[in-house]
């Protein structure tokens, strides 16, 4: 079994080194002192396990496992007892509670060798689930690229753009493509704020210098940029009460 640790202690990364050399069938393959690290190493090495950590800077324990998905499966080790019941939602093999014995390491490693035997729902379909299942609107959107993420605040989202399963999302000048539907992504993300004025786009209403006619019965959003959006007829409605 190839095992990736991540944990920014050392300390604690040098005690699940120790408890491992009781387990010669696995292999660790990578060592993480935070998220960003740890999400280029899962998506280059594909291991079948990870021990990670929750609170760590830059990405939590929660953000790597939505960004790498796939087949990699999760035994969450942390100080915090009020995660567990997240980390259990997305399909967590287990939660070590830190300080934690080596005797109830091995059971989270054995749960685990029986886990990965079996016929488990996928990874990344179930962290999809658990997206759609958040109560909290999105303060910020998480993109994979290859082996690097873009952590973009919601706030500096101007406006997204559907293409077909994947949306563009366009900020601070740039645009990003993230492997999602528009309908998802848009009912995570503030609702006062984000507004779907058409079938293909969802809109930051406070980028909005204004609404003009765009043809017959026709409307278009310009942007603070320059941009030019189409408004569908039910989008029309709903930005003109949102613009008061």
């Amino acid at each position: 079994m190839r095992l990736i640790v991540v944990d920014d202690e050392e300390l604690a990364r040098a005690v699940m080194r120790e408890y491992l050399q009781a387990h010669a069938d696995i292999d660790v393959v990578a060592e993480c002192a935070n998220g960003f690290e740890a999400v280029k190493a899962i998506t280059e090495l594909q291991p079948d396990l990870v021990l990670l950590d929750i609170q760590m800077p830059k990405l939590d324990g929660f953000e790597v496992a939505e960004l790498v998905g796939g087949k990699t499966r999760f035994i969450f080790a942390t100080a915090f007892d009020q995660y567990a019941i997240r980390a259990f939602e997305i399909h967590a093999l287990d939660y070590l509670l830190k300080p934690f014995s080596q005797q109830r390491f091995d059971q989270a490693l054995a749960h685990a060798r029986a886990s990965l035997a079996s016929a488990l729902p996928r990874q990344q379909a179930v962290l999809q689930e658990a997206a759609a299942s958040r109560t909290q609107p999105l303060g910020r959107i998480l993109i994979r690229d290859g082996g690097k993420v873009h952590v973009i605040p919601s706030a500096k989202i101007a406006w997204i753009e559907a293409q077909d399963d994947y949306v563009r999302i366009h900020a601070d000048g740039k645009a990003y493509l993230k492997n999602q539907t528009l309908a998802d992504l848009a009912a995570q993300l503030e609702a006062d704020r984000f507004l779907r004025i058409h079938r293909s786009y969802v809109v930051n209403v406070e980028q909005v210098a204004r609404i003009e006619p765009a043809g017959k019965d026709s409307h278009a959003a310009i942007l603070a940029d320059g941009t030019k959006l189409p408004i569908s007829r039910s989008g029309y409605q709903k930005i003109r009460a949102a613009m008061g």
